[in-house]
């Protein structure tokens, strides 16, 4: 029986999204390049066997666009011949890559994959994709004729529902940073980082090493001085339950960065002469509610763990995406999960959050940490745009 294992997983450092970040003189061709070929070359793959190349991109407009996946191999150095999709389940686009590339693996359709991410939001900003037009349609508007909400919105009405107070939510997020800068201290990103070099504010090329939004000095008292994100009359007078708890402090940054994950089987890595570092063991993706929108990481971890056979106990290490700290605390209070074993290296209100490139950088971090740790078994999983979640079991060989 086939199995999928993964062989290697980089990712660049994150950026800061805005024009005077480190990485805002690269184009997000070059930079997602930037993975793919630092993959190849830490694997000594030769690129020719490679079957395809699915990448996550969110913005695929502008310098994003066009199948921006087929320009970053390219670009990378892989043979003409290897081609490249696009793929966007919005902030979970690089997760469902790598679950289109393993159930490829699985069933023999593919035998050697790259799944990889994008998102230079400094460049392509966010939302720019939808150009001022609906998205939605009369269908969905029908659906839904309060109408629908912007994600800040929904991590504000999870806080309202689960009770979770500001100083909590603050408090989350400052430990975040806390375990990122000594994550960084401790060399713990130095086998999934692969710098590189960017043009800085006069031109000239410096290298860029390190993750450029976490803070280490970040407390919950200086959190707590910042202004509450979304709040507005629209929503306010449509929501009077909500007090407005969710600031930029304690939601994820907008950034820039990319990562990619080598995908194969077990017999095609023997055969290459490769040494996979962990099996891909269960995927599950769910859609949920659409107003509450964040809250699918709850039923998709639920099924991921009843298609593995395992409980939430079985599991060592678990990424679960920061986009806000409602999210993550709401997933922890329905789940029960130990908060020590949940982005143990921080997460993205630290690391930062490139919408395209989050799913395979949080596996790349979650091998990174199983490795660390001497777990078996790590989970990941992300909430997405719409109302949909997806996650993965990986088990560590």
């Amino acid at each position: 029986m086939r199995d999928a294992v993964i062989v290697d997983a980089v990712r660049t450092p994150i950026g800061k999204g805005k024009p005077t970040g480190r990485l805002a003189g690269v184009h997000p061709v070059d930079l997602h390049a930037h993975a793919i070929r630092s993959l190849v070359e830490r694997t000594g793959l030769d690129p020719a066997v490679i079957d395809d190349v699915i990448s996550g991109a969110v913005g695929q407009i502008g310098e994003q666009s066009m199948n921006t996946a087929r320009w970053a191999a390219l670009a990378a150095g892989l043979p003409e011949s290897v081609p490249a999709v696009t793929v966007d389940r919005q902030c979970g686009s690089s997760q469902q890559a790598i679950h289109f590339a393993a159930q490829g693996v699985l069933s023999g359709a593919y035998d050697v994959v790259v799944a990889s991410g994008i998102e230079s939001m400094g460049r392509v900003l966010m939302g720019s994709q939808v150009a001022g037009k609906d998205p939605f349609g009369a269908g969905v508007a029908a659906r839904y004729p309060e109408g629908l909400v912007p994600q800040g919105i929904s991590a504000e009405l999870i806080a309202a529902e689960w009770g979770f107070s500001r100083e909590q939510l603050d408090a989350y997020s400052a430990e975040s940073h806390h375990r990122a800068a000594q994550a960084w201290a401790d060399g713990k990103f130095a086998g999934e980082v692969v710098p590189l070099k960017a043009p800085g504010p006069d031109g000239a090329l410096v290298d860029v090493t390190t993750d450029e939004s976490v803070r280490p000095g970040t407390t919950p008292e200086v959190l707590a001085g910042l202004k509450p994100a979304f709040k507005a009359d629209l929503w306010e007078q449509r929501f009077p339950q909500l007090d407005w708890r969710v600031t930029a402090g304690n939601s994820s940054p907008i950034n820039d960065g990319a990562s990619a994950v080598l995908i194969t089987s077990s017999e095609t890595a023997a055969k290459l002469g490769l040494k996979p570092r962990a099996r891909l063991h269960s995927f599950s993706v769910v859609g949920d509610d659409p107003l509450y929108m964040l809250t699918g990481v709850i039923p998709a971890t639920r099924k991921v763990l009843d298609r593995a056979g395992l409980k939430l106990e079985d599991i060592d290490a678990f990424e679960v995406n920061e986009a806000f700290a409602s999210v993550v605390l709401a997933w922890q209070a329905e789940l029960g999960a130990d908060l020590a074993k949940v982005n143990v290296n921080g997460g993205a209100i630290a690391i930062g959050h490139p919408l395209g490139a989050s799913g395979s950088r949080l596996m790349t971090t979650l091998l990174s940490v199983l490795e660390q740790t001497g777990g078996r078994y790590g989970l990941q999983t992300m909430c997405e745009a719409g109302g949909l979640a997806n996650a993965t079991i990986i088990e560590r060989l």
